[in-house]
């Protein structure tokens, strides 16, 4: 099913197993998952219970071992390497813990680096950048490196690079992880507007419960299965 009815991801039995023989180690162990277009999704879990793994596996990094990945109908696993290359590009965005910025690039080229690789052209590349740094809350910064900006205004850089080519799905792993409380709210309250007013459809994974609270859905991994899933009321 490609049609509007399908979720926008479907999970199915999926395994991952790292090593072989004895070294062999088992991070997911038939995980069911659907997630549909428009939901705001935090996985949390202790170390090892999976959810990075889950989260490689629908960011297209990672393929399952068994079991069936569906991205909006199309089977993933199916896919070549280059295909999921593909996926990633002009489907998915990502932000991480620890920002992953060019050091001595400025904000704005940051942001501009994901429409380089699509070939967009140096004026509409640069109109897009200026736009979404304002949307992020950084008119005015796009000159300033890395170096001269604070973390959680690194982190609005990374979200701004990551969301500048108006992805279906926005991977955010520990978003706020080197945050303080303050400017973590910030950066959630900046991840809500942009599912509820732009529709981006958000997994995070996040050990914090104060941040999962953001989430519509809150998805407990533990021992690589999936412990809970619950609208984000039950999971409090």
């Amino acid at each position: 099913m490609t049609g509007s009815e399908a979720p926008l991801i479907e999970l199915t039995g999926v395994t991952r197993v790292f090593g072989s023989g004895a070294a062999a180690f088992q991070a997911l162990r038939g995980v069911d998952l659907t997630v549909q277009k428009g939901e705001f999704l935090a996985i949390m879990g202790p170390s090892g219970s999976g959810k990075s793994t889950a989260m490689n596996i629908m960011g297209c990094l990672d393929t399952p071992t068994s079991g069936s990945y569906r991205f909006q109908g199309l089977a993933v696993e199916q896919l070549t390497r280059r295909q999921r290359a593909l996926l990633r590009r002009w489907r998915l965005g990502f932000v991480f813990q620890g920002y992953n910025l060019l050091p001595r690039t400025s904000a704005l080229e940051n942001v501009e680096l994901p429409l380089m690789y699509r070939r967009v052209g140096t004026a509409e590349r640069r109109r897009l950048a200026r736009e979404t740094l304002a949307l992020v809350g950084l008119s005015g910064w796009e000159k300033h490196t890395p170096a001269q900006l604070s973390g959680g205004q690194q982190q609005r850089v990374a979200i701004a690079r990551a969301i500048v080519t108006n992805p279906t799905v926005l991977l955010a792993d520990e978003p706020t992880g080197n945050l303080d409380s303050e400017k973590g709210n910030e950066i959630m309250v900046l991840l809500r507007s942009l599912n509820e007013d732009r529709g981006i459809t958000i997994l995070m994974v996040t050990h914090e419960p104060d941040m999962a609270a953001y989430a519509h859905r809150v998805v407990r991994f533990v021992d690589g299965k999936i412990q809970s899933d619950a609208p984000r009321a039950e999971a409090a």
